[in-house]
């Protein structure tokens, strides 16, 4: 069901106008990158190594954070957003999807990066497994979220920075992508759920 679109108020003659949102100057925020660096370089050098306990820790960590952050994107911030009027949702637009563009990506790569190892080593993968089931829809399940936050949700937030960029933005156009934002995150979230169910079965 589509959501009902709130008008932009003009205001009258006069009257000031209400102040524009401050776009980033740069779509991805540049101070985060040196720790997005240092946190990748770390997970390819446990790979490579095969350090059992970082694995985990990232594993662990990403996991838990990505699911932490669709979880109160989906059932918290999209709720919230549905009821906001068009300028409020650029103005938290502007605030928060410049860190998600950074965020989501690593937490994202360290989990299913981690994951992956950690199940080819501990025999995981192979078919013989006794929970080997298991382990595919845990896999599908992860891969269709990471596809719908990276292919859906990512782009969906850089085409809304780059709209709140011109010196004319389409209040249209934003409201859409925010739309797919808002309907997308509470999918992701939903699926996050089924992905602990399973997690906890096979910790079982």
């Amino acid at each position: 069901m589509a959501v009902a679109e709130q008008a932009v108020p003009v205001p009258a003659a006069g009257l000031a106008q209400p102040e524009r949102p401050a776009v980033p100057a740069s779509i991805v925020p540049l101070a985060g990158i040196p720790f997005v660096t240092a946190i990748l370089v770390a997970l390819v050098v446990s790979i490579q190594g095969n350090w059992s306990w970082a694995l985990d820790f990232f594993h662990v960590v990403g996991g838990g954070l990505w699911t932490g952050v669709d979880l109160f994107m989906g059932f918290v911030i999209g709720p919230i957003m549905r009821k906001l009027s068009i300028p409020a949702r650029i103005e938290l637009t502007t605030r928060l999807m410049p860190k998600m563009l950074l965020i989501m990506p690593t937490l994202v790569t360290m989990t299913l990066a981690s994951g992956f190892q950690l199940a080819r080593l501990n025999g995981m993968l192979d078919t013989s497994y006794s929970r080997h089931a298991w382990v595919v829809v845990s896999m599908v399940v992860v891969a269709v979220m990471a596809i719908t936050a990276l292919g859906l949700l990512q782009p969906a937030n850089i085409a809304v920075l780059f709209e709140l960029r011109k010196p004319q933005p389409d209040p249209a156009i934003i409201g859409g992508l925010m739309r797919r934002f808002v309907y997308a995150s509470a999918v992701i979230g939903a699926m996050q759920i089924a992905t602990l169910i399973i997690m906890t079965r096979l910790a079982s």
